[in-house]
């Protein structure tokens, strides 16, 4: 059949009275839609994936800080808010001379503290007493958890972490609060070996900065 040509083939199709068409064949938009709505398909899941993961819509995102950041004017929490850890009102209330007037401390040889850890039960006001610093203060405030930080990846966590200092060094002074700071820090050494461990690497991270 490969050297009968086409007249010759529509004249054995009349003998054997057999009713035959023409058809056209598949244009070029034709046989590629297809393809090209899989590959679309493929590239939105990709993109809702990197949505899920990174939390901005990009691979660039994956290293960004997810904390919330409060603005001086919208953080309107002060300590007369706060009530029944007197305590640790009078102890923070030096935290806010050192941010209101870190000359008159600088100027004597004194350094801000680096850090304060706020032990206690959920609900017991840590989240609200940092807030009432930043308010009398009169500084901005950025609010994130410690499981914001850990990711599959590896380097993802430590990312963020310097991506946050970052953005509160641009408006420093500034105030960092860590909610739920125990998914980050366990006993050190009992991750993988190598110093890999992705929890490992951001606590690292965090103790630099």
């Amino acid at each position: 059949m490969a050297d009968t040509t086409r007249s010759e083939v529509e004249e054995l199709l009349r003998s054997k009275k057999i009713a035959w068409t023409y058809g056209e064949p598949a244009s070029f938009w034709a046989t590629m839609a297809p393809m090209l709505m899989l590959s679309a398909l493929f590239i939105l899941a990709f993109f809702f994936l990197l949505r899920r993961l990174g939390g901005a819509g990009s691979a660039m995102s994956f290293g960004r800080s997810r904390g919330r950041l409060y603005a001086q004017e919208d953080v309107k929490v002060t300590f007369n808010d706060v009530a029944g850890i007197e305590e640790a009102v009078e102890e923070l209330k030096e935290i806010v001379e050192f941010l209101k007037t870190p000359q008159k401390y600088q100027a004597l040889g004194g350094r801000i503290p680096r850090g304060v850890l706020l032990v206690g039960p959920p609900g017991t006001g840590k989240t609200m007493l940092a807030k009432a610093v930043a308010g009398e203060a009169g500084v901005p405030f950025f609010g994130l958890s410690g499981s914001d930080f850990v990711e599959m990846y590896v380097g993802v966590g430590a990312a963020r972490v310097r991506d946050m200092f970052q953005q509160a060094l641009q408006r420093s002074p500034a105030i960092i609060f860590i909610d739920e700071l125990d998914a980050l820090g366990k006993v050190r050494g009992s991750g993988m070996p190598g110093g890999h461990d992705e929890r490992e690497q951001t606590l690292n991270a965090l103790l630099v900065e």
